[in-house]
């Protein structure tokens, strides 16, 4: 069976940082592309980052140059370190086992809510 656990959300000013963590079971963390997608109040499913197989990253613009994505295998967790929050980034982030291509229909956990916020 197919789990994703988010954590790591919470309350951030704006510049500060935060490390969102999911762990994942049921599938074979290390040959599955990995992604994380945020949902702002209001607005649709949004891709932020990805990870392949082979540990090639892509990031939305948006975030480009302030996150990173970022997998331990031995411990089956995929990471997003978010640096330089901005309001724009309060959203609940979901990780999803797919790509930028899928994860509209990938499986995915139940959340974490990030809220930035002076």
């Amino acid at each position: 069976q197919v789990r994703l656990v988010e954590s790591g959300g919470g309350l951030v000013h704006p510049g500060g940082s935060l490390r969102l963590s999911c762990a994942v079971s049921g599938f074979t963390f290390s040959f599955s592309s990995m992604t994380w997608v945020r949902q702002a109040p209001g607005k649709g499913l949004e891709w932020v980052s990805t990870i392949n197989s082979g540990g090639t990253t892509s990031y939305a613009d948006s975030v480009k140059a302030r996150f990173t994505i970022s997998g331990n295998n031995a411990k089956n967790t995929v990471y997003l370190q978010m640096n330089s929050l901005r309001p724009e980034d309060t959203a609940v982030y979901y990780c999803a086992r797919g790509n930028q291509f899928n994860y509209h229909s990938a499986p995915r956990g139940q959340g974490t809510q990030v809220t930035v916020s002076s």
